[in-house]
């Protein structure tokens, strides 16, 4: 029997460094972009609440696929065990951490 692996995908979004897990994860059609579909969240305890992980699960409830650009991954891990998902800001320091490409705002 082969085990079931899930994934941990990191990607930038809006200056804040986004940590999720899920199902699948492949390369769409749509050129430059990743889709993760089958996003997975701990189990809903009414004793601890994760405020971090329910507000992603509020930002994603109702989403069947989400299409994050390639530029903005960080990195995609193929797991045993989920872990908690969770959104932190980026560093201030530059030397801590650094996006490959930023486009500019007008």
């Amino acid at each position: 029997m082969s085990e079931k692996h899930i994934y941990k995908i990191v990607f930038f979004n809006q200056e804040q460094v986004y940590e999720l897990y899920a199902r699948h994860v492949y390369q769409g059609d749509m050129y430059g972009f990743v889709i993760i579909e089958d996003i997975v969240f701990g189990e809903k305890s009414a004793i601890v609440v994760d405020p971090s992980e329910e507000k992603l699960r509020t930002e994603f409830a109702g989403v069947d696929r989400s299409f994050i650009p390639m530029h903005e991954i960080i990195r995609i891990d193929q797991v045993k065990k989920r872990g908690t998902a969770k959104i932190t800001a980026t560093a201030k320091d530059p030397g801590k951490v650094s996006a490959l490409y930023m486009p500019e705002k007008k």
